[in-house]
């Protein structure tokens, strides 16, 4: 069984349990292609975030509307049956956050560890070897990025790991720079 110590939330709970079936049969990394696949669905439309999202869709919508994409997908028999189970118990809406926490329970199964990037601008391909090549080193383990473009935070990079966030962003030094100069 996966470690439960992190496991706190309705997605989180989702998410192992879903982690702990893939992993009796076996089947963690097409699960976990599945839900990436899914995950960049999710990102590019936005009729199905808001079909996931939006209390106006019933159940049976988006669990028709889910196992639509899952057979077009090609999705394992498993990924179709946990997201008809999950819009069957109305928390569709929790599938980004669920992908996310299997996404870093699979991590964490392969001894590598999920870090999400946001930085202004995308990063190149040096940049982004340059921070894996910190974070490889700050952790003492492999890291797997996440890269997030964010043009909110100006400048620099916040780097989210687990429930830990380093945040070097030109907008957090502007917001502390304020704060002080409130105080002052």
């Amino acid at each position: 069984m996966a470690d439960e110590s992190n496991v706190s939330t309705v997605a989180g709970r989702y998410a192992l349990a879903l982690f702990d079936l893939a992993s009796e049969q076996n089947g963690v990394a097409a699960v976990e292609a599945d839900l990436r696949s899914l995950k960049a669905a999710l990102a590019e439309s936005r009729d199905l975030r808001t079909l996931v999202g939006s209390p106006a869709f019933g159940a049976h919508d988006k669990a028709k509307g889910l196992a639509a994409l899952a057979e077009r997908g090609q999705f394992s028999p498993t990924t179709r049956k946990f997201l008809g189970l999950l819009a069957a118990n109305g928390r569709a809406s929790a599938l980004a956050d669920v992908i996310r926490a299997f996404e870093a329970l699979a991590a964490k199964a392969r001894g590598a560890v999920s870090a999400e990037v946001t930085t202004a601008v995308p990063l190149s391909a040096a940049q982004t070897r340059g921070v894996a090549a910190a974070l490889r080193q700050a952790l003492g383990k492999e890291p797997e990025i996440a890269s997030r473009v964010d043009p909110a935070i100006l400048g620099g990079i916040r780097v989210k790991i687990g429930s830990r966030l380093f945040d070097a962003s030109l907008r957090s030094k502007l917001d502390s720079l304020k704060f002080a100069l409130k105080r002052a």
